[in-house]
This record gives C-alpha cells, sequence and structure tokens, in this order.
C-alpha cells in the first residue's frame, strides 16, 4: 500500500500544495491564493480545505496519509507555534495544533527557509549530506541550517538568519529588519542593484549598465558574464561579502556543504565558484573542504521539505 504526505509550503501571495509518495515522488503539485484579510484568518481553514477535496478527487483514504508538513514566511518554534508573521497578518498561532484539529492528521510546521534547506537535502543539491546549509538570495537573504539530519530552530525559531549577519560596521543605510550592514544589503537581489547603482554614481566608467530602466540583478550578472569590468566588479564584491560570511558560519556549522538557491543563483556557476574562493582565502581550515552547489529544486524546494518533515 502506497503512504502519502502534503508539502505546503505558504508564501505571501500563494499557498504551493504538493501530495507526495514518502519516497519522495512528486505525485501532484498546485495552489491557492493567500487570503491574508483579517490577520490571515482564512490561510489554514483554506489549505484544510484544498487538501481534503484532493484526497477526495483522488481517492485517498486516510490511512494513507502520514501527514502534512507546512512552511511559513517567519520563527517557528519546535512545536510548531509561529512566532508572528507579518506577511501572513498572524501574530502567535499555533498552526500544528490548529491543523491536526482541522484534518485529524500529524502535522509539522517550519520555517520556509528551513523546511527548503530540509528539501535539498532529501531529494534536492545535497542530496546524501546531513550537514547542510541552505542560502537563498533572493529579495533578501535567507538561511536553513541543519546537522545531523535535523533542522536547528533556536531558542525562538529564528535560527538560520544568515542574511543579517553583520558584515559591514560603516554602512549607513538601514536594513529591512533595522540594522544596519546586513549581508541581505549586499548578497540579494535588493543588495546588489543597490550596490550597482551606488557605483554608477560614483564613477563615469564606461559600462552596459549605464543606462538601463528597472536595472535588475540579472542585468548585473549578464553585463558581467559578457566582460562588462564595472559590472564583474560588482559581482566580485558581492561574492567577496557572501564567501566572507560563510567562512564565519562554518566556523560555528562547520557544514560539509553550502547550497545557493533563490532567484539569484540562476546566474549560476559565478556565484558559487567565485564565492567558493572567497570562503576558501578566509575560513578556517578545517573546514575547508566543504561544497558549493547550486540548488535543484526551485520554487518547490520547501514542498519536498515539508514532507520530508513529516517522514522524521
Amino acid at each position: 500500500m502506497k503512504k502519502y504526505g502534503f508539502g505546503v509550503d505558504i508564501g505571501g501571495t500563494t499557498c504551493k500544495i504538493g501530495l507526495f509518495e514518502t519516497t519522495g515522488a512528486l505525485v501532484e503539485k498546485w495552489e491557492i491564493p493567500t487570503r491574508k484579510e483579517n490577520n490571515g484568518e482564512n490561510i489554514l481553514p483554506d489549505v484544510a480545505a484544498a487538501i481534503a477535496k484532493k484526497m477526495v478527487d483522488r481517492e485517498i483514504p486516510k490511512g494513507e496519509i502520514q501527514g502534512i508538513g507546512i512552511g511559513v514566511p517567519g520563527p517557528v518554534t519546535s512545536e510548531g507555534v509561529v512566532l508572528r508573521c507579518v506577511n501572513l497578518g498572524w501574530d502567535v498561532i499555533n498552526v500544528a495544533k490548529d491543523m491536526t484539529e482541522r484534518t485529524g492528521f500529524n502535522v509539522k510546521v517550519g520555517n520556509d527557509a528551513n523546511v527548503a534547506a530540509l528539501g535539498e537535502m532529501w531529494q534536492g543539491g545535497a542530496k546524501g549530506r546531513t550537514n547542510v546549509v541552505l542560502v537563498t538570495l533572493g529579495t533578501g537573504v535567507g538561511g536553513g541550517v541543519i546537522i545531523d539530519g535535523k533542522i536547528v530552530t533556536g531558542n525562538k525559531g529564528a535560527g538560520g538568519e544568515i542574511g543579517h549577519i553583520i558584515v559591514n560596521e560603516q554602512e549607513t543605510e538601514a536594513c529591512g529588519c533595522g540594522k544596519k550592514g546586513c549581508l541581505e544589503q549586499y548578497a540579494s537581489a535588493t543588495g546588489i542593484v543597490r550596490m550597482a547603482k551606488q557605483k554608477l554614481a560614483e564613477t563615469k566608467e564606461e559600462t552596459s549598465l549605464r543606462g538601463i530602466e528597472g536595472l535588475t540583478a540579472k542585468d548585473v550578472f549578464d553585463a558581467a558574464k559578457a566582460g562588462d569590468a564595472l559590472a564583474d566588479g560588482i559581482v566580485d564584491e558581492m561574492t567577496k561579502i557572501l564567501g566572507g560570511a560563510l567562512a564565519n558560519v562554518a566556523r560555528v556549522i562547520n557544514p560539509e556543504i553550502f547550497v545557493i538557491g533563490g532567484g539569484v543563483s540562476k546566474a549560476g556557476s559565478i556565484i558559487t565558484d567565485r564565492a567558493k574562493k572567497y570562503f576558501d582565502a578566509k575560513s578556517f581550515n578545517s573546514c575547508l573542504d566543504a561544497h558549493f552547489e547550486l540548488a535543484t529544486l526551485g520554487n518547490d524546494a520547501g514542498m519536498y521539505g515539508c514532507v520530508q518533515m513529516v517522514l522524521e
């Protein structure tokens, strides 16, 4: 008899839901809108209803469901309590208890970056490893830390907030978190654009970036790959900062592998190769064998990780 699990990645716009076999095979995935009105009171009922409907449509009996894993964009305790999630309108809410009562299934809950790390460990770029750090380079910089196959959540669910490591004490602009000089201000998509605009304002150097309307991080990487010196310098600065920050993470975590994901990672090996070079230059000797790989599951990593939580 086949066994199944549901992985639910709750985002600010949509909830991505996947039906998986417990072998790790994705059977089907779909999305429903994230209804955030009234402090997100409809989100969990909507997810529960979507799962119930899918079970009816596919004629899957309750006894074949091993559980539901849920990822949310906020800090989560090991008991499945979300400690405020601004993007969803939630304050403190015990998601695991609520969803268990609604569905009757075993429910596990984790931070979205952490469960994405689990997904990459289980079926993605870190498959076969058990000591993993996932770094997601997107609008911001997220992180997920796994030691001996287990997520590190920390005291209040804030373990793995790699994006808010302070990397520049001289920074004068504030990060979204309110502090100054966070990794996120340099290694995220918005951070790369910010650095590019600063460079363009400071220099009259000829560059293909000058005059691009709505400059993006992709524009910077594309120009660097095409041999644009100024763009290449921005990429080099970004990867130097990233590699140095991860060298400090390695001193504490000593992972087997760093997996680089998020939209910015689509730039490819230009990020992993250079970050690894700068990582090696600043790393503690016993950490030098850490591998750098690109994530392979894309936006599905969270769903995979959610199911993996249920199978632990």
